[in-house]
């Protein structure tokens, strides 16, 4: 096994040297210790020293990306790939054909200038080392473009030469094109506002490493005057606005979903250019998820579930975000509709409220016991407002609570804040789990989870009638779940 890439394995162009040295990739842990020096010693007598480390360490970085680059090789044989890498410790990974669950390509800015690319395979193939992708680093966008026809395709070997030419012979429909009228939606999803707060917080850290000669001095403004307070909390909202509008527009710049032959693919990006390929017939479901404030407008997000796939949540994306309504034809799709969802029994809600109103008793008990004692009431009021408010989210997680079997599908609805709903392929189960806490036997109601090999590995369904739970899960997967013990 070791011995075929040593003799047959393929090469990335040498031009990922120069890139791996410019981003300093092999000595990027010396860095920091460069720039500290540099603040230490300042711009002046040491700028020498600062020059001779920072030249020091461009040759470490290149003598590390050439040695990487000679002992890194792959081969994409008839039935596996192998890659091989390592100079001192050999290591060299096999996987079958049939384990690869996805591949994406990758170009970002550099990349792009020296015409490589980067491919990530997914591979669902037992590593002990937890890595369920294998990453090519550094070849033309014609050899990235054969890799991912080959690997998914299965299909013969072809001259190196041939390339580009792969994915042309399949025709291609498209699913969908994002609309950049749907960026409106983007201050509404957490992972988008989490850009300009990551951004800002950089630029403080940033800041406060550098010495005080080098940090402009800011308008400091009086927070006691009201009018400059509401003034600095509205732009300050604004920019959160506008920075996840344009965090959004990056990311999913020119995004189409098509289908090739029997592979999905997603391409999207302006900065980095990803192009992401899932195989058709290893889909087994896809998840719609619907924030809170994205409900409120009718926007969703859709990912496909695919057995073995790493990073799904990213990966497996095919609606960044859209309508709901268009999210839910795109389940259909792709899946299936397995009908309307079915309402869980009286006993769930009123378990949900109580679970809703458990911590606003228990502070509203410490707050009667403080004011009695004491006379102290704040503490009892904001028992008795987290009580008013939790009435209302019980009934929220209890119409957010949904099941149903159909011939070929079943779907599983949860959650408040996040809601998703979820549509799995009944060959997708794997196997069932039924949960029964002391509560839930009381009030007659279990939780089943379905054992999924794909997406997150199990999807629940809280507070079922238990009698319906064996029904429910044959149903939903054939007639072996027949067994399942009824729960009384």
């Amino acid at each position: 096994m070791t011995g075929a890439p040593e003799a047959l394995g393929r090469r990335t162009s040498a031009w990922v040297l120069l890139l791996h040295t410019v981003t300093f990739r092999q000595a990027r842990a010396l860095v920091p210790a460069v720039l500290a020096l540099g603040i230490t010693r300042g711009l002046g007598d040491g700028l020498g020293t600062v020059v001779a480390l920072v030249v020091g360490i461009t040759v470490l970085s290149l003598l590390g990306a050439a040695i990487s680059w000679w002992r890194f090789s792959y081969t994409d044989g008839e039935s596996a790939i192998v890659v091989t890498r390592g100079l001192l410790s050999r290591s060299a990974r096999t996987v079958p054909n049939d384990r690869i669950r996805g591949v994406e390509v990758e170009a970002p800015v550099l990349h792009r200038l020296l015409g490589l690319v980067r491919v990530r395979i997914d591979a669902a193939a037992g590593s002990v080392t937890s890595e369920e992708e294998l990453v090519i680093d550094g070849v033309t966008r014609a050899e990235g473009d054969r890799l991912r026809h080959r690997l998914l395709t299965h299909a013969a070997a072809q001259d190196a030469g041939e390339g580009g030419r792969h994915a042309a012979a399949d025709p291609e429909e498209e699913l969908l094109r994002f609309d950049y009228r749907w960026l409106v939606y983007a201050p509404l999803v957490g992972s988008y506002l989490a850009v300009p707060l990551a951004a800002g917080g950089a630029l403080l850290r940033a800041a406060e490493e550098l010495p005080d000669q080098f940090v402009p001095e800011f308008w400091s403004p009086d927070v006691s005057d009201t009018r400059i307070v509401v003034r600095l909390v509205v732009s300050g909202l604004l920019l959160l606005i506008l920075g996840s509008i344009i965090g959004s527009a990056l990311v999913n710049w020119r995004f189409r979903l098509l289908r090739r032959g029997g592979a999905l693919v997603a391409v999207r990006g302006l900065v980095t250019r990803r192009h992401t390929e899932l195989d058709i017939d290893r889909i087994r479901g896809c998840t719609i998820s619907e924030g809170l404030g994205m409900r409120l407008v009718g926007a969703a997000r859709v990912s496909a579930l695919v057995t073995g796939l790493g990073d799904a949540a990213r990966r497996g994306q095919v609606l960044p975000l859209g309508p709901a309504e268009l999210a839910r034809a795109l389940s259909v799709e792709l899946v299936d509709h397995p009908g309307p969802l079915h309402r869980h029994p009286p006993a769930a809600r009123r378990r949900s409220i109580a679970r809703g109103t458990v911590p606003g008793l228990l502070v509203a008990a410490a707050g009667g016991v403080l004011t009695a004692m004491t006379g102290w009431w704040p503490l009892l009021a904001a028992g008795g407002a987290l009580v008013l408010l939790g009435i209302p989210l019980g009934l929220a997680r209890y119409t957010a609570l949904g099941h149903v079997a159909g011939p070929r599908s079943f779907a599983i609805r949860s959650g408040w804040l996040v809601r998703s709903h979820t549509v799995l392929q009944d060959r997708a189960v794997v196997g069932w789990e039924v949960r029964q806490s002391l509560a839930q036997r009381r009030a007659g109601l279990v939780t089943v989870l379905a054992c999924v090999g794909a997406g997150s590995g199990g999807y629940t369904a809280r507070d079922m009638a238990a009698d319906e739970a064996a029904e429910f899960a044959q149903a939903a997967s054939g007639s072996w779940a027949g067994t399942l013990t009824p729960y009384h």
